[in-house]
């Protein structure tokens, strides 16, 4: 089937087209390199995974609690509209919630496959085009797994939020070879990290832990990489071209902010898009979410060297300047431990059911000698 006959709401384009902009680079000195970013490269190729086989696609999900998503999570919780909806409404918008969700991550992922992309052609070091072509595999794993999870364990898709695809538009026009680092290592990556962090750690539904937890693994590398190469790059800017970006991380991070609401989902179910907005903004749930999704991106700006008095203004308007002193390092790190526990988890219950074979068979075995 087609996915966009699974779409809640129409497609507004088939093919989305953004024009190049920027110059394609090479460098003919493949002897140099900065230790720490080769060695990131070489993690890169040692980490990859197939999804088809790491992922155990057997497990069941209910589609109309696909997450385990608690009734105070939702923000219809509390309104009268909440009190209108039967049990099927109640499932009904809990499937639609997650599809809303994983449909963006889908997205996104598709964003970051081709910011990559982008970054192998213009990126000038040889260094971060080895590394960045690790990334472009590892995000097409992610697209492949999240279409799959969408389309065969819940069976509805949403298309790309406005604001997401804006900012996805302004990272790929940009002609300036750091941008794409910029607007996806640091905003759109640093977004997506936490929104999947948060709900790897409160859902108790398996298929979903597994796909997010692998996913993050890998994620915690790219994040890494911006890190490494936009530090590097930005102590040699003027003061004016760090405004600049300043200045696009501002408007980014007010983008993704007002991305999170899942309006689409409200108006589906028959609320007016004004209304929606309301209640989405009146939501404490939604407040709360908000602000723990910066945690990944306001200490990475602060790393780079974005620190600037307007950027410091526009996170205590945001609620977040105070995130700026958090552990990106031990956060990246919890991000791999998961994701290996769950693999010794594995390995130990496949283990076990090996054992158990061998002595079912002994045991009949003896019992026909």
């Amino acid at each position: 089937m087609s996915t966009h006959d699974l779409y809640a709401q129409p497609a507004k384009e088939s093919v989305w087209r953004v024009p190049a902009t920027g110059a394609a680079r090479f460098n003919w000195d493949y002897d140099s390199g900065r230790d720490r970013l080769l060695a990131l490269y070489q993690k890169g190729k040692d980490k990859q995974w197939d999804g088809a086989t790491r992922i155990d696609w057997d497990l069941e999900v209910d589609p109309y609690d696909p997450l385990g998503t608690p009734d105070e999570a939702m923000s219809l919780y509390g309104t009268r509209h909440w009190d209108r909806l039967t049990d099927k409404d109640k499932g009904e918008l809990r499937r639609h919630y997650a599809s809303w969700q994983f449909s963006q991550f889908l997205h996104g992922e598709q964003g970051a496959m081709v910011c990559a992309a982008r970054i192998v052609e213009s990126v000038p070091d040889m260094d971060a085009k080895f590394y960045s072509a690790t990334q472009v595999m590892d995000e097409a794993r992610h697209a492949e797994i999240y279409a799959r999870f969408l389309h065969e364990k819940i069976g509805t898709l949403y298309p790309i939020n406005d604001n997401l695809q804006s900012l996805l538009g302004d990272t790929l026009r940009d002609s300036r070879w750091d941008m794409p680092y910029l607007g996806m290592q640091v905003l759109i990556e640093g977004l997506a990290l936490a929104a999947f962090g948060m709900i790897r750690d409160t859902t108790d539904k398996p298929l979903p832990q597994q796909i997010l937890a692998y996913v993050m693994q890998d994620e915690a590398r790219h994040v890494a990489f911006g890190r490494m190469a936009l530090r590097d790059y930005y102590r040699q800017l003027t003061d004016a071209e760090l405004r600049e970006r300043e200045e696009f991380v501002i408007e980014g991070c007010y983008l993704m902010r007002d991305r999170l609401r899942g309006v689409e989902v409200l108006e589906n179910f028959g609320i007016p898009k004004k209304e929606a907005e309301a209640l989405t903004e009146q939501s404490k749930f939604l407040h709360l979410f908000r602000k723990l999704l910066f945690s990944r991106i306001v200490p990475c700006v602060k790393d780079i060297g974005l620190w600037g008095e307007r950027l410091q203004k526009a996170y205590l308007d945001m609620g977040v300047f105070d995130l700026g002193d958090s552990n990106l390092d031990l956060l990246m790190t919890q991000d791999e431990e998961i994701a290996e526990a769950l693999d010794r988890e594995r390995f130990a219950a496949e283990e076990r059911e090996r054992v158990a074979e061998v002595a079912e068979a002994i045991a009949e075995g003896e019992a026909a000698s």
